[in-house]
């Protein structure tokens, strides 16, 4: 424990950084109890006593095609933030994840002479690999989630730490799926012994819901109509994205036994008998609660086309990332139709031999991310603040 101030400052782009932000203040206040908190972050953050200077969620934007629509704030905000603290020079600056966002921020202040660390690595490895040189010049520290991202860091001689996950150390080897329909308020109902409920995640952006949330419901109806006790759950994070789910299933699925559930998106995957969601960190979370899952993806036309070419990762799921194989369906653009969508779901609700197969493959990932990370990545970070 240390008795000096120190400042630190953080930008987190959306709500998985929030998380990863707010695990981390709190080991770091173990260590620097006067220590004080401040840039961009989400409510998970603020509620451990960081200050944010511009609302998270104007950070939150997917797509290439998508970012130009937004590119003169989100200059603007860099700007903002970049002038405060190199006007007020904090003793580390953090970036957590949002590379496009963070990664220059960094830059600019390493420059300045501010140490920098950045948590969460961008998908070099996967798709513009040159930027590793990037981030050679932005980051004093890079902290992965993953093994095989710190492998590639060391590869490139970039001072890495592999930190783990900090959803492996919060959600337990063997969830209860019960417990998480006590909490839902599902055991007083008929759905409390069902063997058909179906999670629905399309995404926590306005953006995904956009291209996701039609073909989402429109599977549903498909689902249903090949299993008659088929019900269906689906979490939002604000009203405004819980007007525009009900704005879809209204013209869509007016009948669908489908409930909507504020929040919570971790307690419906873990209450569910399989999960279709978006590709995303939400992947890793539902490995972790050890639920059969199918991953739908889509975007523009002309994102899509870029992204493609780009690619060198032969999956953008993280379970089939992690086993370095196929372990759950991948659905993404044209094949995400609702035929193809509702076909995988109808065949992860008939439990069989390979359910087995696959509780142990998520078994031995969760073993290899659960590394106390948030605790972890705070002592390489106390490192960087103390090393003259």
């Amino acid at each position: 424990m240390n008795d000096k101030i120190v400042r630190i400052g953080m930008v987190a782009g959306e709500i998985s950084g929030d998380i990863l932000g707010a695990g981390l203040i709190k080991e770091l206040k173990q260590r620097y109890p006067n220590a004080q908190f401040e840039g961009i972050g989400g409510p998970l953050m603020i509620d451990e006593g960081f200050k944010s200077h511009v609302p998270m969620e104007r950070l939150s934007v997917m797509g290439l095609i998508e970012v130009l629509g937004r590119l003169f704030e989100l200059i603007g905000i860099r700007r903002r933030i970049k002038q405060h603290f190199l006007d007020n020079p904090p003793d580390v600056f953090i970036g957590i994840d949002a590379p496009d966002f963070t990664l220059g921020l960094e830059e600019s202040l390493r420059k300045s002479g501010i140490k920098t660390a950045h948590y969460v690595s961008p998908s070099v490895w996967a798709w513009r690999q040159k930027r590793v040189f990037k981030i050679a010049r932005a980051v004093d520290l890079m902290l992965t989630l993953f093994p095989f991202e710190a492998r590639f860091y060391k590869d490139h001689n970039v001072p890495v730490a592999f930190v783990g996950h900090p959803l492996a150390d919060m959600i337990p080897l063997e969830p209860s799926q019960g417990k998480a329909r006590e909490r839902l308020g599902l055991m007083s109902t008929p759905l409390g012994m069902s063997q058909n409920i179906v999670a629905l995640l399309p995404g926590s952006r306005s953006g995904e819901i956009h291209y996701l949330g039609e073909i989402f419901i429109e599977a549903a109806k498909l689902v249903l109509a090949q299993n008659a006790d088929a019900t269906f759950l689906l979490p939002y994070v604000n009203d405004d994205r819980k007007q525009q789910i009900e704005e879809i299933i209204q013209r869509l699925g007016p009948d669908l036994p489908i409930t909507l559930i504020q929040g919570q998106s971790r307690d419906v995957m873990a209450a569910s008998n399989v999960i279709l969601l978006a590709s995303g960190t939400a992947t890793l979370e539902a490995m972790l609660l050890k639920r059969p899952m199918v991953v739908a993806y889509r975007m523009s036309a002309i994102t899509f086309f870029i992204m493609k070419r780009l690619m060198k990762a032969p999956y953008i799921s993280l379970p089939n990332l992690l086993a370095n194989k196929a372990l759950v369906p991948e659905l993404i653009q044209a094949q995400a139709s609702p035929k193809n969508l509702a076909k995988s779901l109808l065949q992860r609700l008939k439990k069989d031999k390979n359910s087995e197969e696959l509780n142990a493959q998520y078994i031995k990932i969760h073993e290899s991310l659960k590394q106390d990370a948030s605790d972890k990545a705070a002592t390489a970070v106390a490192r960087l603040i103390d090393a003259k």
